[in-house]
Parts: structure tokens; C-alpha cells; sequence
């Protein structure tokens, strides 16, 4: 085949593309269904999880505090590194 006869045969089918990409409804890409953030909500739940996490620090801290936690070391596996 000739060179001539190479560039109308891309040529159409480049045409084709785009043709098919101009008269498809949505294309062949999905449309993002992005919803609008509420700032309000997310700051009301983030404080909340700060106070449920201060809490949980208190108790942490008044068992520390109490002196009542032991510490018991355990033998390193000597099999664990082969």
C-alpha cells in the first residue's frame, strides 16, 4: 500500500474517535458524584474524638500515676532471625 492510502486509513479512524468521544452521552468516563463537605460537622466530630481521646489519656495517666504497673521482659527468640 501506498503512504497516501495509510494516512486516509488513520485519518478515518481518527475521525471515527472522535465522532464516537462527540456523540456518546457520557463518554467513557464516569461522571464523579462529589458531594459538598459540611465544615460544621466534620469540626463537631473531630472535637468529639479529641475528647474521647483526652479521656482515655486520663486513665492512662491515673494507672501510671497509681504505681501499680509492672514490667516483665520476655526472652528474646533466637529462632526468629533465621
Amino acid at each position: 500500500m501506498k503512504i497516501g492510502q495509510w494516512i486516509g486509513i488513520l485519518l478515518a479512524l481518527q475521525c471515527m474517535i472522535l465522532i464516537g468521544q462527540w456523540t456518546s452521552p457520557a463518554g467513557y468516563v464516569s461522571t464523579a458524584g462529589a458531594q459538598v463537605p459540611d465544615a460544621g460537622a466534620q469540626r463537631i466530630q473531630m472535637i468529639q474524638q479529641l475528647k474521647d481521646l483526652n479521656g482515655k489519656m486520663d486513665d492512662l495517666i491515673r494507672f501510671l500515676e497509681g504505681g501499680n504497673l509492672q514490667v516483665k521482659a520476655a526472652k528474646p527468640d533466637d529462632n526468629k532471625g533465621k
